[in-house]
């Protein structure tokens, strides 16, 4: 008798347990997050997020920065994504202008650095750290070529540099369109689009990433990469051949911003995701990245890149930036699109 009912108490309780284990995975929240972010840095991130809410799973939707805001735009109608993390503030303003986020004041909204977020009371979107423009020098193959390393944006439109010059796709890539949108804000539009046509001459190819023109530069493929930072740093730290390179000009940069998506039918669990998104231990992870976060406390210096980095920063109004997307990209396809890699 007692073995029979110690036969019949053995599965009820891996039942019991079972029953238990699937009700708690059906009351986690899921949240559809679309993201620019690196890929080697979107673990670390829901790791970081779920060890404070282990009840709210992430799917990430990723890309290249232009190719995420054309979906969103896209899907403005039929929105898919709850939550945007990571994608730049221009991108931004834009959805903003398109009514497509929910205004929302995180916990700890007073410590962020005022330009670093969106104005209004409530904002729309937060920022989480700075990214800007770094031209990525291979050493190596520039003894092998006697080519120079340059010191300006305007060194880039010398002969010694035909062919050898990669740079990101405005379209594609939020890097590239900082660098766009910094130079016509330098040197004023007409000059800006001058020093646009000299430097087309020089470049191989349009590429449809922030990062890959370093990554090439840096395997050698070409001698110089105009890409951004933290590629840049990444590649130096694990022993490429390569010089990080800061215009004197100044550098174009652009704010990591998340904000939450109109529409969205998991709004406790989004507003979550933004509160922790600023917080000390989320900015502590930005920083291991980035130079400047969005909470100056929490900057930490970075290896190879100057401590008065944030001072060669230009001015940059992201309002400008935005409203004039759609006409900057059409002038810039116009003129430069017949060496854009292929997608």
């Amino acid at each position: 008798m007692i073995r029979l009912l110690t036969r019949c108490i053995k599965p009820l309780a891996v039942a019991l347990l079972a029953a238990v284990a699937t009700l708690a995975w059906a009351q986690k929240t899921t949240l559809v997050v679309y993201t620019a972010l690196e890929t080697d840095q979107l673990k670390a991130y829901q790791e970081g997020f779920n060890k404070a809410n282990p009840d709210i799973e992430i799917t990430w939707v990723r890309d290249s920065t232009g190719v995420v805001t054309t979906k969103l735009l896209a899907e403005k109608n039929n929105p898919k994504a709850d939550v945007i993390w990571g994608l730049a503030a221009t991108s931004m303003a834009i959805f903003d202008n398109e009514g497509m986020l929910v205004p929302y004041a995180p916990a700890g909204l007073n410590r962020l650095v005022p330009q670093y977020r969106d104005g209004k009371n409530p904002p729309t979107w937060v920022g989480m750290d700075v990214w800007g423009a770094t031209i990525c020098f291979n050493t190596a193959e520039a003894a092998k070529r006697n080519i120079p390393k340059p010191e300006t944006w305007k060194d880039l439109t010398k002969p010694v540099y035909k062919g050898q010059i990669v740079m990101p796709h405005p379209a594609s890539s939020g890097t590239g369109f900082l660098d766009v949108t910094a130079w016509l804000q330098i040197y004023g539009e007409a000059e800006g689009w001058k020093f646009m046509d000299a430097l087309h001459e020089n470049v191989a190819q349009y590429m449809h990433s922030g990062s890959r023109p370093c990554a090439t530069a840096a395997n050698g493929e070409y001698t110089l990469g105009i890409s951004f930072e933290y590629r840049a740093n990444r590649e130096k730290v694990q022993g490429k051949p390569i010089d990080l390179v800061f215009p004197k000009e100044g550098l174009g940069w652009d704010l990591e911003a998340t904000g939450i998506h109109k529409g969205t039918k998991n709004l406790a669990a989004a507003q979550k995701l933004v509160d922790w998104s600023i917080t000390d231990a989320a900015m502590a992870m930005y920083a291991k990245n980035y130079a400047i976060v969005a909470v100056s406390s929490m900057n930490q210096p970075l290896p190879n890149v100057p401590a008065d980095y944030g001072s060669r920063l230009v001015k940059n109004d992201f309002s400008w930036a935005a409203k004039n997307r759609d006409r900057i990209l059409a002038e810039w396809s116009k003129r430069y699109e017949s060496k854009a890699a292929p997608k």
